[in-house]
């Protein structure tokens, strides 16, 4: 019965939810607006240095993956290591429109938001038909999977061909055989991914990404299915007695996942001029998993500044050589003992400006 009072809050608790979360939208929001105006001024002016203006597309590409594996792990409580294979999805799918699109569509931004919308498109179709078998398991059976499903993914697009000429386009698995006529262009090849990429992708279009993203995310979490969401998450058991389909919130979440993590995986593919299957390996997903358990299960503002700190950081190691991911991990691993130490949680607690306010409402 709590989990159905929880569900079906009255609108005084609503209202009370509603004060205390739209504190930590408004905060995500201006941080990420902010951060954009100084990043972009200094860009503009030239104070920013080459190495962090190429680094800011993939930190707002790796931001959006890290909000929208929020939402499956921080919010659904669900455990996926696969994430980066949906992120390829978005990557070759965006990427291969945007080249077939290239003479019909010469405004880039237009053409970039095409690739964006198809690559979410397919990593979300992706991501239903996963979902399909994947859902109805929990807990470690859910985590390997996820990983299989990505490392399938993977394997796909590195034995994929396709090509494109007079006649039309021509794919092929394994071995190419589509035989393309004169003047016609390889799009995928296999292992090697994709070459020739126009790079298209821009931080300004990484921000509209990130914004989109955390629009779709805040509302989803703040109505009625985030509240089934994290009801699933705190009392699977509990959820089910009271007569909810499990299955189908948890598809809602996954595959809205996959949608943001696709296009996420177009724009950051559109940034270099080649791309392969092989980036987005399990290490990949493992990373962005560690954006998320980093920033805070459920909170978007601290995934992000996770996102964009640790993709900043063995960039900045650089200089060490050998030691610089011995540095990376010890870094990584005092970071999370101190983000899980009560008493330095309690200390944050009693300088927070907003304590007071809460306590009283």
């Amino acid at each position: 019965m709590a989990i159905k009072k929880f569900i079906n809050l009255n609108l005084k608790q609503r209202l009370s939810l509603k004060r205390t979360e739209a504190k930590k939208i408004f905060m995500t929001y201006l941080f990420v607006i902010v951060s954009f105006a100084i990043l972009q001024g200094m860009s503009i002016t030239g104070t920013l240095s080459s190495t962090m203006e190429g680094m800011l597309i993939p930190i707002c590409a790796y931001s959006v993956m890290a909000v929208s594996l929020n939402l499956v792990v921080g919010i659904s409580g669900e455990l996926s290591l696969g994430h980066a294979g949906f992120m390829s999805v978005g990557a070759f799918t965006g990427t291969a429109t945007a080249i077939l699109l290239q003479n019909l569509i010469p405004l880039a931004p237009l053409r970039l938001a095409i690739a964006m919308m198809t690559g979410a498109f397919f990593a979300g179709v992706a991501g239903f038909l996963i979902g399909i078998p994947v859902l109805r398991l929990k807990g470690d059976y859910l985590a390997i999977v996820t990983l299989a499903f990505g490392e399938i993914i993977k394997s796909i697009f590195n034995n994929f061909y396709l090509g494109v000429d007079d006649y039309g386009l021509h794919a092929s698995m394994l071995t190419d055989t589509t035989n393309l006529a004169s003047g016609g262009r390889m799009i995928i090849q296999g292992p090697i991914g994709i070459s020739r990429i126009a790079k298209i992708s821009t931080f300004t279009a990484g921000f509209i990404l990130l914004m989109i993203a955390l629009i779709i995310v805040f509302n989803l979490v703040n109505s009625r299915f985030g509240r089934v969401f994290m009801a699933i998450r705190d009392d699977r058991i509990a959820a089910e007695s009271i007569g909810l389909n499990i299955t189908r919130f948890k598809m809602i979440a996954f595959v809205t996942s996959a949608a943001i993590a696709g296009a996420a995986g177009c724009l950051f593919a559109m940034n270099y001029s080649t791309i392969f299957a092989n980036k987005f390996d399990f290490n990949t997903s493992i990373l962005i998993l560690v954006f998320v358990v980093l920033g805070g299960q459920g909170n978007m503002l601290g995934s992000i500044i996770a996102a964009a700190a640790l993709t900043i950081l063995p960039e900045k190691l650089r200089e060490f050589a050998d030691y610089r991911m011995l540095l990376y991990a010890l870094i990584l691993i005092m970071t999370m003992l101190i983000s899980n130490n009560d008493g330095i949680k309690y200390f944050f607690q009693k300088i927070n400006p907003f304590r007071k306010k809460q306590e009283a409402e």
